[in-house]
């Protein structure tokens, strides 16, 4: 059934307040909670994380003492979600059991978004993306492996493949080749401008994630990979923090951020296979429902226009955690060696992608390059799980020995 949030009153803001009892929610059993109940917690919670940032920047940049009581108020709602939602990881996860889970996020939330993306320059915008994440995951793999000795599939499951993707050592580019030109907000269809806020939130959150975590390990292969793909992820903030059109008033961000939420939980909920996770999502759905009438409100005050002229008439299909296997085995086979130059994509390397290459490596073979090259010394060979067949790309192949 079609459901226009619009139409819908949720919980009044001075019933949303939570206790300390109400928050203190059971986190899912990390061996037996399906692989996408992980992903949807991940997701939600860089989710809140955005929508709280740019509450915070919208205050910040905001003379009017009314309105920021107004925002600030909201806020604190949206970081008790916050809260709410990312308790729900288990304590007995490790970090990089969790940055796994995080990359599985990236490689399938992002591949769903491609494939649904009706605009053919966005729709590029995250082929090209994934295709690093997919690689990460990879690499994160065989780290597991040689420091907790365990495989990443009892994780991700038969759900996500890990092999290499664009190779992390190549994903390092000068700054200006990560600036991508943005949708038209006039002309953008609305589920664009949802797409761009939902991938956006989600590479923030793990930029967020690794720059904190990293520096926590004692084995210098591990702070050293975090640190690198750590500056990868800074690349993919900008990369689709980018794809927003800049002219979009406070107003109608705060509104798309408001609706974002509302079709995410809406999302969540129709397709949670886990009832306690999904009675939060249902219950989180209803508070938000009346953070976007208040947006609304507030969007008519201040902007002088009508909400609806920007929003969809109803939600978009849900976003849904799903195996993308054979579309990713698509791109790996015809995109992989792309890079960047300015706001296009090209084949081979230029001039400024080479210099930043040297800057950035300076004739040393980086980190993700040497924890494959440590796990094959310690193992025989690299970790890889490939329940699809082999690599689409012969040089990427392991010998049919290998694992």
């Amino acid at each position: 059934m079609s459901f226009n949030p619009l139409e819908h009153r949720g919980i009044p803001l001075d019933r949303q307040v939570r206790n300390w009892r109400e928050m203190n929610v059971v986190p899912v059993d990390p061996d037996r909670a399906d692989p996408y109940t992980k992903c949807r917690i991940i997701t939600m919670n860089g989710i809140e994380v955005e929508a709280v940032f740019f509450s915070h920047h919208f205050s910040r940049v905001c003379p009017d003492p009314e309105i920021r009581r107004q925002l600030a108020q909201v806020r604190y709602i949206e970081q008790q979600q916050q809260k709410t939602v990312n308790w729900l990881l288990p304590g007995q996860a490790s970090a990089l059991e969790t940055t796994i889970s995080y990359e599985q996020v990236a490689v399938d939330l992002t591949s769903w978004v491609a494939r649904m993306e009706p605009d053919p320059y966005l729709k590029q915008a995250y082929e090209f993306g994934v295709l690093e994440d997919f690689d990460h995951l990879y690499r994160y793999a065989n780290l597991y492996e040689m420091i907790e000795h365990r495989k990443a599939e009892k994780i991700v499951g038969d759900m996500t493949e890990v092999m290499p993707g664009r190779p992390t050592k190549m994903e390092h580019r000068d700054a200006a080749d990560n600036v991508r030109d943005p949708y038209d907000r006039n002309r953008a269809e609305p589920i664009s401008k949802l797409h761009a806020l939902t991938i956006t939130a989600s590479e923030q959150q793990t930029m967020n994630f690794y720059m904190n975590v990293g520096p926590q390990y004692m084995e210098p292969i591990a702070r050293q990979l975090y640190q690198e793909i750590g500056l990868i992820e800074e690349e993919h903030v900008t990369h689709y923090e980018s794809l927003v059109d800049p002219g979009e008033t406070w107003w109608e961000r705060l509104v798309n951020h408001e609706y974002n939420e509302c079709y995410m939980y809406h999302s969540m909920m129709e397709t949670e296979s886990d009832p306690k996770v999904k009675a939060i999502w249902e219950l989180h759905l209803n508070m938000e429902l009346e953070h976007l009438r208040i947006a609304c409100d507030m969007m008519r005050r201040h902007d002088g226009r009508d909400p609806e002229s920007i929003l969809a008439p109803e939600l978009p299909a849900p976003v849904t955690f799903e195996p993308n296997k054979e579309f990713l085995r698509d791109l790996l086979a015809t995109q992989i060696d792309l890079t960047t130059l300015g706001a296009g994509y090209v084949r081979e390397a230029h001039e400024r992608f080479e210099r930043m290459q040297e800057q950035i490596h300076g004739g040393e073979e980086p980190p993700s390059e040497r924890v494959i090259d440590e796990h094959r010394e310690l193992f025989g060979e690299e970790y890889r799980h490939e329940p699809a067949g082999p690599h689409p790309v012969s040089e990427m192949r392991v010998p049919a020995r290998s694992r």
